[in-house]
C-alpha cells in the first residue's frame, strides 16, 4: 500500500501503556496499537516507542508518517528537555531529539492533556467552543486548553497545568496529607486522581479498595465509600470552580478513568455554584466523547502540523 495524504500516526505515552494509532481524513481509525510502558526504564520506553511505530507503518505498508506524540509533563522552553513528568523516569531526558534519531520524521510532542482538550475541541465534546478546559483523572491529575480549536502552550509552556495546583479553601486536615512526588502539598493530583480517592479512603477507614472497587461499594450503598466519593466531588468541584474563575471557560471535558464516573456530572455543577464569581455558572461539565481513544486522537491531530 502506498502512503494515502492525509494519513498520520499519533501516540499517548502512558504511565501504564503506549498506544498508537492510525488516523485518515475522514477522522477514522486505521489503525490501533498498545503496549505496556516499560516502567522505571527510559532507554526501553524509547525503544517500545520505535517498536510500535514500525510495526504500525508495517502493518499499514505507510512508512515515514508524520507523528504526533502525547506524552506527560512537557518540554522545557529552556532546555527542551522533559519536565514535570509523573513518570519520572522521563524528567531531564531529551526525549525529542532522541526520538528523531530513533524515528527519522516530522513529529510534535505536546502534553498528553493538551492533547485530550485539542481532540475534544476538534470533534468531540468541545465541538464549537471556544475555551476548552479539558482534565485528565487518571493514575495521575493534568488538564490542558484549546482555544478556537488549537492547543494553549502559553509563555513558559505550562499553561492548563492544573493538577500541582494545591487544592483550594484547603481544611488543616487536607494541608496535613502527605507530600506530592513533586515535593509540594496538598496538590490535586494527590486528592483528585484515581489513586488520590483510594489513598483518601484508605486514610479515613482503614480499608484499601481500587477505585472501581469503592465506586461499585459507592453505588451499593456502602456508608463509608459514599462518604469518600462525597468528599471527592466535594474536591473535584473546589478545584474547578477555581479554573472558573479564572478562564471561565465555555466546556469542562473529563478525561481518565474517574471521568467515566457518571454521578460526577450532576454533582459538581451543584457544589461548584457557591464559589465561581457570577450571578449564574453556565459551564458545561462533560466527559470526553472519544473515551479513552480522545488522547491518542489529538496527538494524531498534532501531527498535521509537525515540525
Amino acid at each position: 500500500m502506498s502512503q494515502a495524504p492525509g494519513v498520520r500516526l499519533g501516540l499517548d505515552l502512558g504511565g501504564t501503556k503506549i498506544e498508537i494509532a492510525a488516523l485518515a481524513p475522514d477522522r477514522a481509525f486505521l489503525l490501533r496499537q498498545r503496549c505496556a510502558t516499560p516502567q522505571g526504564d527510559y532507554a526501553a520506553t524509547l525503544r517500545a516507542i520505535a517498536a510500535l511505530v514500525a510495526a504500525a507503518e508495517q502493518a499499514l505498508g505507510m512508512p515515514g508518517l508524520p507523528l504526533g506524540i502525547g506524552m506527560p509533563g512537557s518540554l522545557s522552553p529552556l532546555t527542551g528537555r522533559v519536565r514535570n513528568a509523573n513518570s519520572t523516569a522521563l524528567n531531564g531526558q531529551p526525549l525529542r531529539e532522541d526520538l528523531q534519531a530513533l524515528l527519522r520524521r516530522p513529529m510534535r510532542l505536546e502534553n498528553d492533556a493538551n492533547c485530550l482538550a485539542l481532540s475534544e475541541a476538534t470533534d468531540g465534546a468541545g465541538a464549537g467552543a471556544e475555551v476548552v478546559f479539558a482534565a485528565i483523572l487518571g493514575t495521575g491529575v493534568g488538564a490542558g486548553i484549546a482555544l478556537r480549536g488549537q492547543v494553549l502552550t502559553g509563555r513558559n509552556g505550562i499553561a492548563g497545568e492544573w493538577g500541582h495546583n494545591p487544592l483550594p479553601l484547603a481544611s488543616g486536615e487536607e494541608l496535613a496529607r502527605p507530600a506530592c512526588w513533586c515535593g509540594r502539598r496538598a496538590c490535586l493530583e494527590t486528592w483528585l486522581s484515581g489513586p488520590g480517592l483510594a489513598a483518601d479512603h484508605a486514610v479515613v477507614t482503614g480499608q484499601r479498595l481500587e477505585p472501581e472497587q469503592l465506586v461499585a461499594a459507592m453505588r451499593a450503598g456502602d456508608g463509608a465509600a459514599q462518604a469518600s466519593f462525597a468528599r471527592y466531588v466535594d474536591r473535584l468541584a473546589r478545584a474547578l470552580a477555581q479554573v472558573i474563575n479564572v478562564l471561565d471557560p465555555d466546556v469542562i471535558v473529563l478525561g481518565g478513568g474517574m471521568s467515566n464516573v457518571a454521578e460526577l456530572y450532576e454533582a459538581v455543577p451543584r457544589l461548584w455554584t457557591p464559589h465561581v464569581f457570577s450571578d449564574q455558572v453556565r459551564t458545561a461539565l462533560k466527559p470526553a466523547a472519544h473515551g479513552d481513544s480522545s488522547g491518542v486522537r489529538g496527538a494524531a491531530w498534532l501531527a498535521a502540523t509537525s515540525v
